[in-house]
């Protein structure tokens, strides 16, 4: 049995593309993980769907004019988060309609601008990733930003926990609220960056909102939460990627799957909980 378990997890690590794809699946998940948590409480879930999407016409530029994509991505992804913003504060418009407008007409001019400009960018791996295809460079590159993102939130957590928490009250104890919320959308447009090779457009979403809303339903302390979210960001990357070796499968699509499954036990663990509490309560 030890042994049969142990072929699982060493065959697939046999190979460079497997161990590379399991790095950066891990590096991609902890950031992904660390984010999804600030997105949860703030509710900015369909921020982090919108600027994804929104990256898509900076690929496409940034082929054309000769620099690497991940810069065009990233300033795309926060032309995205920043237009939102203005037009918010200049118009009528709720915020949740901005968005959709916002990103749906990038990511629409984004795919124009691919079905017309001749360019290597495979459209599906952008929507959906290549995490098998992934190289060294690469690597280093979604690493490096991981990374930076991920210790940058991490020892600022209290600050950017206070800010999406109580807006108001951040401000009245002198943290700077301006700084913190455009500091967020630069960390959310870095984050998907990092993640839009292995993960894609489409996924990338899921992996920034899951792990958050699974540790949401599970505690109501934050650092509590920030544990949950990133062990089970981690157990879905390693997991999802050994799985994909042996059963000939998409290995980001897996590791979506496995975090959804991991958020509707939460659900039911969460229920279950608070059932045990408000009869302990009547009791």
């Amino acid at each position: 049995m030890i042994d049969t378990l142990l072929a699982l997890i060493t065959e697939p690590l046999a190979h460079e593309f497997m161990q590379r794809a399991l790095l950066v699946s891990i590096l991609i998940g902890t950031v992904c993980s660390i984010f999804s948590c600030f997105l949860v409480l703030k509710g900015w879930s369909l921020m982090g769907d919108a600027v994804s999407h929104a990256v898509l016409p900076g690929l496409a530029l940034a082929f054309v004019i000769g620099i690497p994509l991940s810069i065009g991505a990233f300033i795309a992804g926060l032309f995205c988060a920043l237009a939102t913003g203005y037009i918010k504060d200049n118009s009528r418009v709720k915020e949740d309609a901005v968005m959709g407008i916002v990103f749906s007409g990038l990511f629409a001019l984004g795919l124009v601008m691919l079905t017309k400009i001749e360019t290597d960018v495979h459209l599906l791996h952008v929507l959906f990733g290549n995490i098998l295809g992934i190289s060294s460079q690469d690597v280093i590159e979604a690493g490096t930003i991981a990374i930076l993102c991920s210790l940058i939130m991490l020892i600022k957590r209290r600050d950017f926990m206070l800010y999406c928490f109580d807006p108001a009250h951040a401000s009245v104890i002198g943290l700077r609220v301006r700084f913190l919320h455009f500091g967020l959308l630069i960390l959310l447009a870095l984050t998907i960056v990092s993640s839009l090779k292995a993960a894609g457009i489409i996924l990338v979403i899921s992996m920034l909102i899951a792990p958050g809303a699974t540790g949401f339903m599970l505690t109501k302390s934050f650092d509590r939460m920030l544990i949950i979210a990133m062990s089970v960001s981690i157990f879905s990357c390693i997991t999802g990627t050994l799985m994909s070796f042996h059963l000939d499968v998409a290995t980001a699509p897996l590791i979506v799957v496995i975090q959804a499954a991991l958020f509707i036990m939460a659900v039911f663990v969460g229920r279950q909980t608070q059932g045990m509490k408000e009869v302990s309560y009547g009791t």
